[in-house]
């Protein structure tokens, strides 16, 4: 399958040996790509999640761990999980004292109401099933927990839009080519983004999935979104 494809066929295994391909350089090229924007919109996951000690936080698609280290470096228990095993092995290496965990989004190893938090960046897209993912982050969450998602969206200013969509499918590739191990793969990526639904559609499928007080917050003129919710309680 060529990675432009993978936006609709989104065939789990071959999702995961692309990000396997791309793991070395992973999070340079994100940071060159968001011209810096990436650390900003870390940050603002960690505000959203607001994990204090004594939570227990489970980072799916947590890459190289670089989103999970603002809690576990507050003492925050944190789970990095991600289905790709590339990933966990430079995320391992760079900080071994994280418990990096093989987990693939829609069948979680772990058991209900097992986490006070649920976080996933930049990774809902490329679950071949989201809402069955949903459903997921909501059983291993306990009653009155919480979801907050990160993921690129609809730019709400139309400067945003014109630049972001010509970005995107002219620029982002040629950048990645100069800076990524595995150029070909931001091709899928920018495919993705572009074919994943606006704030309001994600907002409604998570309320389907069985999550209360969702809301969102746009950051950079809507270019990513930040998404929350809260547990139904028993």
């Amino acid at each position: 399958m060529s990675p432009s494809r993978a936006s609709l066929e989104k065939n789990p295994r071959e999702v995961a040996e692309m990000f396997d391909g791309v793991a070395r350089r992973y999070d340079l090229t994100n940071t060159v790509l968001s011209g810096g924007m990436d650390h900003l919109w870390r940050r603002a996951v960690a505000r959203a999640v607001d994990a204090s000690p004594g939570e227990r936080v489970l980072d799916i698609a947590a890459g190289t761990g670089t989103s999970s280290e603002p809690y576990a470096d507050r003492g925050v228990q944190v789970v990095p999980a991600d289905f790709s095993l590339g990933m966990l092995q430079e995320g391992y290496r760079r900080r071994p004292d994280l418990p990096f965990t093989a987990a693939d989004a829609m069948a979680l190893p772990f058991a209900d109401d097992s986490f006070d938090v649920v976080t996933m960046s930049f990774g809902l897209r490329n679950v071949a099933d989201v809402d069955r993912a949903l459903r997921e982050f909501r059983r291993v969450v306990r009653p009155g927990g919480r979801l907050v998602v990160c993921e690129f969206s609809t730019p709400v200013v139309p400067v945003f839009s014109t630049v972001y969509s010509g970005y995107l499918m002219k620029a982002l590739p040629r950048v990645a080519r100069r800076v990524s191990s595995n150029p070909d793969s931001y091709v899928y990526l920018a495919e993705s983004i572009q074919a994943w639904p606006d704030q309001r559609t994600l907002a409604r499928r998570i309320r389907d999935a069985g999550w209360e007080r969702v809301r969102w917050r746009n950051l950079t003129g809507g270019v990513v979104a930040v998404h929350h919710a809260v547990a139904a309680g028993d």
